[in-house]
C-alpha cells in the first residue's frame, strides 16, 4: 500500500466543504544530545580538536635538552638518561613525542595528566608512562601530600588493577587551577560557549539529516484522532525525511496542504554563528584563528603575526610550566641538572626573519658561524691543516 493509499483509507472523503479548523503537524527539531564539558564529545566540534592537535602536536616536536650550569655557564648533558629516554622512547609503546601529545591534550581537555615514573630496583628512572586521566582518583591525604588511585581496566572478566602512586611516583601536569591541587579544563570554565557551539552543529547535522528542507507545518482538513496523527507523521517522515530523500517530490491529495514553519539557516544566521564560534573556542585556548584553520579574516602577512603570537602567547606559559614541572618531578630541587624545550626552532619555518637573526648574531659578536651552523643541524666547516713547508723548500 502506498503512502497516499495509506492517507485516503483513513481521512475519508475528501470532497467535504463545510468549514473545519485545521490540525497542523509541526515537524520538531532536535535538542543538544551531549554535555559539551565532556571531552570526548566536545573533540566532535572541529575547532577544539583543531586546537588540541596544533597545541600538543607543536609541544611534541620540540626539540628537549638536559643540561648543567657550571660557573655560569650552561652545558649539555646528550648522555644523560633523560636524553636516552628522548631518543629511544620513554616506554614500549611510545616515543617521547607520543607521551608529551597525550600529555599535553589530556591537560588542555581535562585540565589535568599524569605520566608515572618508572623506575628499577635501584631508584633510578628507566622509564615514564602515560596514564589517562579518567583512569584516575585524586585525594589528599591526611600528611597534605597528593595521591593518586589508577583504576587500569583489564580483560572483561578480570575488571580493574587498582594501584595507589604518591606524588613522588608521578609527573602531575595541570591546567590553571582553582585550590591549587587539581586543575579545571577550559572546556569546563567555557561549558556555555562550548553548548552554543554543539547546539549549532547539532542543528546543522539535523538539517541536512531532514534532506537540507527546513521543517514545516502539514495542514489536514477535520479533526484527526492521535492515531491518525502518529500515521500521518510516520509515513510523511519515511517518505521525506533524510538526506537520501532530499529533492523528491511532494505529492499531497485529500486535502492536506505543506507550509514552511521554520526560518532558513541564512535567516537564522547560522553560518555566521558558527563562525563565531569558531573565533570563541580558539579564545578559550588561546589558538589564533588561522592557526586552527579558520582564514576569514587571515591573509599571508597577519598568519605570519599569527604563527609568533601563537609561539610567544600559547605555546610559552604552558612550555614552562611543563619543564618546571618536569624538574621537580625528575631532579628535585637543588639538583644540578635542568630540562628545556628548545622554542627556537619554531623559526624554521620563517627562513627570512631566522637568517636575519642569524646575521645579526655574527655581526654583534654573540654568535660564529660554526654555531650557527650547529643550530641549522649542520656540521662544522671543514678548515684545512696549514701546509707546512718541506725540508728544502724556502718558506713564503
Amino acid at each position: 500500500m502506498t503512502f497516499m493509499e495509506t492517507l485516503r483509507g483513513w481521512l475519508g472523503a475528501p470532497e467535504r466543504r463545510d468549514y473545519q479548523p485545521p490540525v497542523t503537524m509541526t515537524t520538531l527539531g532536535v535538542g543538544v544530545p551531549c554535555e559539551p564539558a565532556n571531552p570526548y564529545l566536545a573533540e566532535n566540534l572541529a575547532v577544539v580538536l583543531a586546537a588540541v592537535n596544533i597545541l600538543s602536536g607543536t609541544m611534541a616536536a620540540l626539540p628537549v635538552i638536559v643540561y648543567t650550569r657550571r660557573q655560569g655557564e650552561r652545558i649539555e648533558q646528550p648522555d644523560h638518561w633523560l636524553q636516552k629516554l628522548v631518543r629511544g622512547g620513554p616506554n614500549s609503546q611510545q616515543v617521547w613525542g607520543g607521551l608529551i601529545e597525550s600529555a599535553v591534550a589530556s591537560v588542555e581537555l581535562h585540565g589535568n595528566a599524569l605520566v608515572e615514573i618508572e623506575r628499577d630496583e635501584n631508584g633510578s628512572v628507566n622509564g615514564l608512562r602515560f596514564i589517562p586521566w579518567p583512569w584516575v582518583t585524586a585525594q589528599l591525604l591526611s600528611t597534605g601530600r597528593m595521591a593518586f588511585d589508577v583504576y587500569e581496566p583489564q580483560m572483561p572478566a578480570m575488571g580493574a588493577r587498582k594501584r595507589r602512586l604518591l606524588a613522588a611516583d608521578v609527573i602531575h601536569l595541570k591546567d590553571r587551577s582553582d585550590d591549587g591541587l587539581i586543575g579545571r579544563s577550559r572546556l569546563s570554565r567555557a561549558r556555555e560557549t562550548l553548548r552554543a557551539a554543539t547546539a549549532q552543529q547539532t542543528f546543522a547535522t539535523a538539517f541536512l539529516e531532514r534532506g537540507a528542507q527546513p521543517s514545516g507545518v502539514l495542514e489536514v482538513p477535520g479533526v484527526m484522532t492521535q492515531e491518525q496523527r502518529t500515521t500521518l507523521r510516520e509515513a510523511f517522515k519515511s517518505r521525506h525525511g533524510g538526506a537520501d530523500n532530499a529533492g523528491s517530490t511532494l505529492v499531497l491529495d485529500g486535502g492536506i496542504s505543506w507550509k514552511s514553519a521554520q526560518i532558513s539557516p541564512e535567516d537564522a544566521e547560522l553560518l555566521a554563528s558558527r563562525r563565531f564560534s569558531v573565533e570563541e573556542i580558539a579564545r578559550v585556548f588561546g589558538v589564533p584563528p588561522p592557526l586552527v584553520g579558520d582564514l576569514s579574516h587571515g591573509t599571508f602577512t597577519n598568519s605570519r603575526e599569527a604563527a609568533r603570537w601563537f609561539g610567544q602567547f600559547s605555546l610559552t606559559p604552558r612550555v614552562r610550566r611543563i619543564e618546571a614541572e618536569l624538574n621537580r618531578a625528575l631532579f628535585g630541587p637543588g639538583s644540578r641538572y635542568e630540562i628545556e624545550f628548545d622554542m627556537s626552532d619554531l623559526l624554521r619555518s620563517d627562513p627570512e626573519t631566522r637568517w636575519a637573526s642569524h646575521k645579526i648574531a655574527v655581526e654583534a659578536g654573540i654568535l660564529d658561524p660554526d654555531e650557527i651552523r650547529q643550530i641549522e643541524g649542520w656540521n662544522k666547516r671543514k678548515v684545512e691543516a696549514a701546509k707546512t713547508p718541506v725540508e728544502g723548500e724556502q718558506a713564503a
